[in-house]
């Protein structure tokens, strides 16, 4: 009876002053970063050569919400806003947001900080997908549901193969990553045979889509990756106990802390790998920020999953965002794809990370 008694005292106990400073300076981040991004979103919205202020687009939101009049002077201004830019900024910062989510994912449940979401060949069984449905359509016009189906398709089923045959023979982690990259290796091979044999318009278009971009935003597919972003990450949150299990003290002393280390590590695998899928269907490859986002993510507010999810959501978002930015005004008014920005920003990183984190490849 004692003993209960006093472990109830300790558990109802005010937590350390340490601890609530730390969750205080944890608190204080989360909201700066959203504020941070409410704000980028914003003003983001305002880059182009349309000319819109920030007013503008205030006004047009809040229009779009609750109603009013627009008038002839502000009506294309209006149409600019709601239709080209809301949802160009709106699926970037979705976007980034579930492929940083899907690579704390991978990070944590692989134990090695320089894997990414496409580790299991989500990205090259995409571009073969998408580029199979141009190269079949050839001269055809096209549908702008089927490449996305395309390349979904083909990325779903080939994570699925992997984890399939992960869990039917029981692989290591190091295993399945070399797996992963044995489906790479196939899936760029296929590829590039489909870009080898293409005529000059289908191969134009392949290569468009591999570059990865949010040009041709559309308000569908703003909807449904934003709306998978927002069911996944309550999903991952759920789970980030068992994930600090895993990623920390490792299978064995996961186990012993009552994880189902299997079902868990096969079931978030999957989630991450279907987050990379949906974005890479809708936006084409955007490499880098599924492992940048996360790094980010955990120098400003740490590794715990409680709190790194939802940051390293927004630092994944606002780096897509910056980097779309950034292709729109470069060499304006012609707009670099994102995929390309993002690529020049992440390679340095990925070098960095590769020669200061030496001990995390042996």
């Amino acid at each position: 009876m004692t003993t209960t008694l006093q472990r109830r005292r300790a558990e109802s106990a005010p937590a350390p002053a340490p601890a609530r400073r730390h969750e205080l300076r944890t608190s204080i981040i989360l909201v700066a970063g959203l504020v941070v991004s409410v704000l980028a979103l914003l003003v983001s919205v305002t880059i182009g050569t349309a000319g819109v202020g920030l007013g503008d687009v205030v006004h047009s939101i809040r229009v779009s919400i609750i109603g009013g009049t627009i008038s002839a002077d502000f009506a294309s201004s209006y149409a600019v806003i709601t239709q080209l830019r809301l949802p160009r900024v709106l699926l970037a910062f979705s976007a980034g947001a579930a492929l940083s989510v899907s690579g704390v994912l991978m990070q944590g449940l692989l134990r090695n900080p320089l894997v990414s979401p496409f580790t299991l060949g989500v990205s090259p069984a995409a571009a073969f997908g998408a580029a199979l449905v141009i190269t079949v359509a050839g001269t055809n016009q096209l549908p702008a549901w089927a490449t996305i189906a395309g390349a979904m398709v083909m990325a779903l089923a080939v994570s699925a193969l992997v984890l399939g045959i992960a869990t039917a023979r029981r692989m290591a982690v190091a295993t399945l990553l070399l797996l992963g990259i044995a489906m790479t290796q196939i899936f760029e091979a296929l590829t590039s045979a489909l870009q080898f044999t293409a005529n000059e318009n289908t191969l134009q278009a392949i290569i468009r889509w591999t570059f990865g971009s949010v040009n041709d935003a559309a308000w569908r597919d703003v909807l449904i990756v934003g709306i998978v972003t927002a069911v996944a990450l309550p999903v991952t949150l759920w789970f980030s106990k068992d994930l600090n299990a895993i990623a920390f003290a490792g299978d064995d002393a996961a186990r012993s802390f009552g994880v189902n280390v299997g079902p868990v590590r096969v079931g978030l695998i999957a989630l991450s790998v279907a987050l990379a899928a949906i974005v890479v269907s809708f936006c084409g490859i955007i490499g880098f920020v599924g492992l940048v986002g996360p790094h980010i993510a955990r120098l400003a507010i740490g590794a715990d999953h409680r709190h790194l999810l939802p940051f390293a959501a927004l630092s994944g978002g606002l780096l897509l965002l910056v980097a779309d930015a950034v292709g729109r005004t470069v060499i304006a008014p012609a707009v670099v794809p994102v995929g390309i920005v993002v690529a020049f920003i992440g390679g340095p990183v990925f070098i960095y990370l590769i020669l200061t984190r030496r001990n995390t490849l042996k």
